[in-house]
Parts: structure tokens; sequence; C-alpha cells
């Protein structure tokens, strides 16, 4: 009989796997020390109650059935065990892996986009960003930071861009280019052919709670190179104030913040 306690004070932190069996896939990605990695099955037989897709998730396989693999431990400080779960969660998504559990940190944890997996064009993007001080008014920004995947070619940027947003119907008269953003940096530039209505419900935590709006999406295709290369790969982080929740930045606003 071994002593387990012994074990995980000498594990250190660590990052780890829960693995279905049926399939050997994992299905979730976690950091820890002690003896996390068996946190998750004790849950889901002490409380029956408690409800999640992981939870389900192991229920459905059996506790006894899932497999834990510790995939790095000895590490000092829990920064390093969330930087190392955070690209771990990164590859397995990059790799087509369809982690089953909704995790709090299900787009690799905070500043990850800076820290984790990134493909040579990221990280150029990254590092050789210049700053985009103005911006046509017949353009406007759209951030996709909620929707965007590592390694995203421009389809699946355009199909992350273009619906549905909450902008004036006037404004759609104007608007000719969409610009993608994600953290700060523009990653594709999409010309508009056409504007169209999208129906949508206010969410639960608004005012309107309920209430239908109309929304906007549109149709179109990547920008011509002579407009895309004005655009492409520049950054605005500096024009957006910190915490600012609109995902819309209109031309005007960005020039304005650049002229002050």
């Amino acid at each position: 009989m071994f002593d387990y306690y012994t074990i995980s004070k000498q594990l250190g932190y660590y990052v780890y796997l829960l693995i279905d069996p049926t399939d050997n896939k994992p299905f979730y990605v976690g950091k820890g020390h002690g003896n996390r990695v068996f946190d998750h099955i004790m849950c889901a037989i002490e409380n029956p109650e408690e409800k999640s897709e992981k939870l389900d998730k192991i229920r459905e396989i059996g506790p006894e059935n899932v497999k834990h693999v510790v995939l790095t431990h000895g590490l000092k400080t829990e920064d390093e065990a969330f930087r190392i779960e955070a690209i771990v969660i990164d590859l397995l998504r990059f790799l087509g892996c369809q982690l089953e559990t909704t995790l709090t940190n299900k787009q690799g944890g905070v500043h990850s986009h800076q820290i984790s997996l990134m493909t040579t064009d990221e990280i150029i993007r990254l590092y050789n960003a210049k700053p985009l001080n103005h911006i046509s008014t017949d353009c406007v920004v759209i951030n996709i930071n909620g929707l965007y995947e590592r390694g995203m070619d421009s389809d699946r940027i355009y199909q992350a861009t273009k619906e549905a947003w909450k902008i004036g119907k006037m404004r759609t008269s104007t608007i000719k280019y969409v610009l993608s953003e994600y953290h700060g940096l523009i990653i594709e530039v999409f010309k508009v052919e056409e504007w169209y209505p999208v129906e949508r419900t206010y969410g639960v935590k608004c005012k309107k709670a309920g209430e239908k709006y109309t929304a906007f999406g549109f149709n179109g295709h990547v920008a011509e190179d002579s407009i895309r290369d004005l655009y492409i790969n520049k950054s605005i982080a500096n024009k957006k104030k910190k915490g600012r929740a609109n995902p819309i930045s209109y031309a005007d606003s960005i020039n304005k913040l650049h002229n002050k």
C-alpha cells in the first residue's frame, strides 16, 4: 500500500488530463497540487446532484474507469502550471480535439493569447505589428476575441466575423469594409457585398432581457490587396479603452483618439 499523501507532497504543482478510456481521448485538462487530480472523481461520486459537463462525463464513463495522466509535475509555482495548462488546452484544440467540458479557462486562460500556441503568422502579428492610427470612414472594426481559435485561416475568420452585430441600419449603408480584430490586432480585412438583418434576443443579464432587436451580418470576401495591406497585422491596442465590452469600433472613434 502506497502513501499517496507523501507522494502528492513530492509532486509539487502539476498538469493533468482526464481521459475517456472508450476512445482514449482527453475530456479535461487541469492544473493543481496535492490530491487535485482525483477531486473531480470524488465530487462526481459524493455530489450526485451537482451538474456540469465534466461531472456528467465522468458519471457516463464510470468514475472507476476514468484514466488519469499527469503530464508534468515538480513545478515550483501555480503560474508555471497555469502556463503549461494553457499550452496543452490550445494544442488539443489546434489538433482538433473537442474537449467535452466547458472550462473556466476555455480560451487558454488570462493572457494566454501571448504565451500559448501560435502559428508563425500570429507570432509576426504580435511582435511586428505597427500601430494603426487612421482608418477610412467606410470601415468598421469588429472584435472576435470570443470566437477566434488558434490557426484560423481567412475563411474561418470570415465565418467568425460575418454575424451578427448590433450596428445601426444607417451605418450599414456607409460601411464597405470590415476589419477583424483579435486582442488589438487586425487579423483580416473583408469587403462587404451586402448587409442583412438578423433577429436577436437580449440576454438574461440585460435590462431588456427577452426583448427582440435587429442586428446585422454581412456577405463578402477578403478585401483587395490595395485595401487589405493598409490594415492587416496593424495594432489598435492603444486605441481602445481597457474593459471595453462593445465589440464594434467605428472609424471616427479610432481616428479621434489618435488626434488627441
